[in-house]
């Protein structure tokens, strides 16, 4: 039995990105009624909105979905809170580290599965009781690490006992195999998921990654030191030009405020923050959460059929 599905007892070792903004209770409960896990995304949101999310979640769905908490946002604390009051059975953290959370979560028969950019990392979140961990690449969408999925899997895969889920460019069955070669044992994958029928972000989001080429997925904010990848605008443009000039980091926040309302909810191509991976250029149609992962392990079984699936 592969470890993940075992203790997130879902189907399939597919976990659905925590995207800000994105990953909505629409989202969370089609793909963990299509065997994945869906999770919802906290983002900087406060505790009533996502407590929200969570009622509908389990109206769409019967099966474990988790809550994705940015350990940045000034709500972390009260996420922590709500997951723990709503019994939300796993939370994937971004952004920081949930060490001091830990034992609280625990308690509560939380699972926690850290999203680390580094072995370091990684390690940290064994030693403090994490359930697996998600070794993220740099070809991801929204905040990256430095490190590409290829190199940082296999080295957290050696570094640590517990299991490893890959993500970062997964977007297909041939990714997915890849991951499984490298140790993984299941994949996150967010960007595929934003072309789905379930996802409610506004057309003109999927329709960016839609037409995405390989080079539209940039790296912006490198020197505030909160790196985002993010596909081609103005905005985009606008925020590497001031970077290059060295403006203030004051400066550069104050371009990218609402942007990422203003990409998902207005759909405003010029001022928002379009947030998607390396992989965009990989996705081409827009179709329901269960048919792409019909369609992901179909095509990793074909790969590798030893895949534990």
């Amino acid at each position: 039995m592969n470890r993940i599905c075992e203790i997130l007892n879902i189907k399939y070792p597919v976990i659905q990105g925590g995207m800000a903004w994105v990953a909505d209770a629409s989202l969370a409960g089609a793909v963990s009624n299509a065997g994945g896990l869906g999770i919802i995304a906290a983002g900087n949101a406060p505790k009533e909105v996502i407590k929200e999310q969570i009622r509908k979640c389990r109206e769409i769905t019967d099966k474990p979905f988790g809550v994705n908490i940015m350990l940045m946002s000034p709500f972390a604390d009260d996420m922590i809170d709500l997951v723990i009051e709503e019994k939300v059975e796993v939370i994937t953290t971004g952004a920081g580290n949930p060490a001091k959370y830990m034992d609280r979560l625990k308690e509560a028969g939380i699972k926690v599965i850290p999203v680390v950019p580094t072995v370091a990392l990684a390690q940290r979140m064994e030693k403090v009781g994490a359930s697996a961990v998600v070794a993220e690449g740099t070809e991801a969408g929204g905040h990256i690490g430095e490190l590409t999925t290829m190199v940082l899997v296999p080295q957290v895969v050696d570094a640590v006992s517990i299991p490893v889920i890959a993500a970062g460019g997964v977007a297909d069955g041939r990714g997915m195999a890849a991951s499984f070669a490298l140790g993984a044992e299941g994949v996150q994958i967010g960007t595929r998921f934003i072309c789905s029928d379930e996802c409610s972000v506004h057309e003109n989001y999927k329709e960016l990654v839609l037409k995405a080429k390989d080079r539209d997925a940039i790296v912006t904010g490198r020197p505030t030191g909160h790196p985002v990848r993010t596909l081609k605008n103005k905005l985009a443009k606008e925020y590497l030009k001031l970077e290059k000039e060295g403006a203030p980091v004051e400066e550069l926040e104050k371009l990218g405020a609402g942007a990422l309302r203003m990409a998902t909810i207005e759909g405003d191509k010029a001022k928002g923050s379009f947030m998607a991976g390396q992989s965009a250029a990989m996705v081409n149609d827009i179709k329901p959460c269960s048919k792409i992962i019909e369609d992901i392990l179909k095509e990793a079984k074909e790969i590798m059929p030893s895949i534990e699936l």
